[in-house]
Order: structure tokens, then sequence, then C-alpha cells
């Protein structure tokens, strides 16, 4: 669906991220649910640093993107905005409740088993990469992401989704895996790169990544110029 000013729901995004960040921001998440589900959504885009004014704390206490607002109710957490999306238009989610409960299930492993691992990893390669503790702990975080991995891929096994047809469990799952696809880190588990590329082909996936990618409009800061050169030199020790 299309980007509408005058739609009922509106979510919040960054109009300026590093590189690195591009595609990956948590909007993503709720673009791609209202995708599937087919409903038009408004942006309100906030410049770096404005995420942490009283006016949006207001809306998201920990001064983050995205958060999620239809009339009288306002939300945050990316993941607890996804299951509302399901819940509420009726798909993404089972209609059965066993089958609803397995979706809910995967969409919080996701979140609390497999992305933590995955930010540490972030953490030390990008938001902290200057740290020195930094590369001496990379062995330790990738053994953990190897073994949640190994555990999620023997699970996935052959089958095109984690639990029956497609759902809010697989889309948050593959937004987590795809913070690292770009860094090795799934070559050894064919069958969770397939997983990956599978859900990005799904159209509402295209469409809600373009519009992401088409809101980053906005300058670099002038904060941010020298960090963004500094961490590009170092990612490039860590390699």
């Amino acid at each position: 669906m299309p980007i509408d000013d005058t739609a009922p729901i509106r979510i919040t995004a960054f109009d300026w991220v590093p590189d690195f960040a591009k595609g990956q921001v948590r909007d993503l998440r709720v673009r791609w649910a209202l995708e599937e589900v087919g409903q038009p959504y408004a942006v309100r885009y906030l410049p770096q640093g404005s995420q942490k004014a009283p006016p949006h704390r207001a809306l998201q206490p920990f001064g983050q993107v995205p958060t999620y607002e239809e009339g009288d109710l306002t939300l945050f957490e990316s993941g607890a905005i996804v299951l509302h999306i399901a819940e509420t238009h009726g798909k993404l989610l089972p209609t059965d409740r066993a089958g609803k409960s397995r979706a809910i299930e995967w969409a919080f492993a996701a979140l609390n088993t497999v992305e933590p691992p995955i930010m540490d990893h972030a953490i030390a390669t990008l938001f902290e990469a200057d740290k020195p503790w930094s590369k001496p702990r990379l062995p330790a975080v990738e053994k953990r992401i190897d073994e949640r991995f190994g555990e999620l891929s023997s699970r996935l096994g052959e089958s095109d989704w984690l639990d029956g047809d497609f759902s809010a469990g697989d889309l948050l799952m593959i937004a987590v895996l795809r913070i690292v696809k770009d860094t090795g880190l799934l070559d050894a588990f064919p069958n969770l790169k397939t997983y990956v590329e599978r859900g990005e082909a799904r159209p509402a996936f295209r469409q809600a990544l373009a519009d992401q990618m088409a809101g980053f409009t906005g300058a670099t800061p002038p904060q941010f110029i020298e960090w963004e050169k500094a961490m590009k030199e170092k990612q490039g020790e860590l390699q």
C-alpha cells in the first residue's frame, strides 16, 4: 500500500541514519507488517537527535523509533506493534488458538533469543568498535551466534516457514537475521540464508524496504560526519 499522509495510522522513522543502518531501522518491521495486511500509513520523520526530546519521549520513553499511532492508541516496540497489526487485521497469525500461540512464540524467540547476540555483534563491530575490548570479544560473540543459528537451522529444516504459513513470527525472525546477512555469519546455514531470501522476495517486504530507503532524505548531522569516518576505518581493522 502507498504511504498516505491522510491515513489514520501514523508511524515514526528517521530522516537520516548511517549507511550501515539503512534498511535495518526497526520501522521497517512495522512497514512490512502494514504492507502484508494491506493498510496504508503516514510517516512522521524525525531528524537525528529529536527522538530524545520530550515530545517524542512522550510517545516512546526510550527515545527510539518506531512508534505507532492510531486514534487514541499509541504503541512503541516494533514487536508489540507487529503483533498488534497482525491481531487487528486478522492476518500474519493463524486463526486456531494453538497455531496463533506458536506464531507468537516465534516472535518472542526472534526478539529475545536470536536478536541479543546479534546486537552484541553490532555493538562490537559498529557502535563501540573503537573500544579496546571489541576485537578480543568477537570470537565469543560469534560463537554464541553460531550456536543460536545452528539451533534455528535445525528447527527450520527444509520448511519454507517456521510453523506452517508465513506469520508474524517469520516476519520478525527474518528481520532479525537480516542484520547479519552480509557478514558471513549465515554462510554455514544455507537453509537460513534461503529463508531470509524467501522473506525478502515477498512483495510486501520489497515495498516496505523501498519506502524506508526513500525516506532517508536528511543531511548528515555535523556531529556524525567524523563519527562515520572513524567507524568505517575501525570496521576495516576488525575485518
